[in-house]
């Protein structure tokens, strides 16, 4: 069944969501677009994440409503009719994923080995991926194309910026003013550091590097109220842009930033594909699975203390997804650890 012998003429890769994982799927995309240039590829993906992903060319995007469920799948059956795909890579676990999967017409359906083949996903698949363990969430998608039968990686997350995108990012960062960009929150309240400490690192970034300092973030009330906060604790002039673009317009803003600063969020993701830096906050949940793919270097790891402190145990003892949303856990981040990584990225950049 697999590797292929020679290249299929379509492939469908199911990735709904969420942002983060589905930037850690444009490299598989562009690799596959260099390896079969005549594959016909598709996408489907969640409707959120398709106002950034649907900017990459040379790929069809089939969009699902998650919120609208049983109607959603009919609707993708209609999209569906008729057509059949030599492979579908099915590269998401849950059960609501792999429901989507058993409407996608196709030969090969290809998922994780059983063992990360979690809520059933091994039932809505016939062929499975190496079993590997204690990987980076990218690489784990990297193992798809390994079992399609491509060795080589192309690292690559260009996506062309509409005109308007980038005369966003050309507004706010209109010099070369060194610009740091916080995007303050994670999908998890827990996962967030204290905006007392975010407001101490824009304070020093501009007293001590005279640094520009943007927030970035979505319209949830919990941003919106996290910005407003960072800007009442700070003693200098911030920008608040939280709330104010679409995901290409901060993707503009990203490519023109200096750092990132920003808890595991799926704008660390976004950075990573205009390769700026991010100074990564990782306590809650692990840096090797789901931190910055190119930003290592930079990204503070908190988490083999927070694994003794919250769990008693080595990190190396817990489980690879384990995450350690505690209340405090983040707070195991230091200013001082932000503001020497902030310099240590400022000189190398130098």
């Amino acid at each position: 069944m697999l590797p292929f012998a020679e290249p299929p003429r379509s492939v469908c890769l199911l990735r709904l969501s969420a942002i983060g994982d589905t930037c850690h799927v444009v490299p598989v995309v562009r690799t596959l677009q260099h390896a079969w240039p005549n594959t016909q590829l598709t996408w489907i993906i969640g409707k959120a994440e398709a106002r950034l992903m649907t900017l990459l060319d040379g790929v069809e995007f089939i969009t699902v409503d998650k919120r609208a469920g049983l109607r959603a799948r009919h609707a993708l059956r209609s999209q569906l009719e008729g057509r059949h795909f030599d492979a579908l890579l099915h590269m998401q676990v849950s059960f609501r994923s792999s429901l989507v999967a058993r409407q996608v017409p196709a030969a090969v359906k290809l998922g994780f080995d059983r063992a990360r083949a979690r809520e059933l996903q091994w039932l809505f698949t016939n062929a499975r991926i190496a079993p590997l363990s204690r990987e980076h969430v990218l690489d784990s998608f990297l193992g798809f194309l390994t079992a399609l039968g491509i060795q080589e990686r192309v690292l690559r997350w260009d996506i062309p910026l509409p005109e308007a995108a980038q005369a966003y990012g050309q507004r706010l960062v209109p010099d070369e003013r060194p610009t740091l960009v916080i995007s303050p929150c994670s999908s998890h309240p827990l996962r967030n550091w204290r905006t007392k400490r975010y407001a101490a690192v824009a304070d020093y970034a501009t007293r001590r590097h005279g640094m520009r300092v943007i927030l970035a973030g979505g319209r949830s009330k919990l941003e919106k109220k996290t910005g407003a906060a960072i800007e009442r604790a700070t003693q200098s002039t911030i920008v608040n842009q939280i709330g104010q673009d679409t995901l290409p317009e901060m993707l503009g803003l990203l490519s023109r930033a200096t750092a990132l600063l920003t808890p595991d969020s799926g704008p660390a993701h976004m950075a990573t594909m205009v390769n700026t830096p991010v100074i990564g906050l990782y306590a809650a949940t692990n840096p090797a699975r789901s931190g910055p793919y190119l930003s290592r270097l930079w990204t503070i790891n908190a988490y083999p203390e927070a694994a003794r402190r919250f769990r008693h145990r080595s990190p190396e003892k817990l489980p690879w997804t384990e995450k350690i949303e505690e209340h405090g856990v983040m707070d195991l981040i230091s200013v001082e650890q932000v503001t020497a990584k902030l310099d240590e990225l400022l000189r190398w950049r130098t």
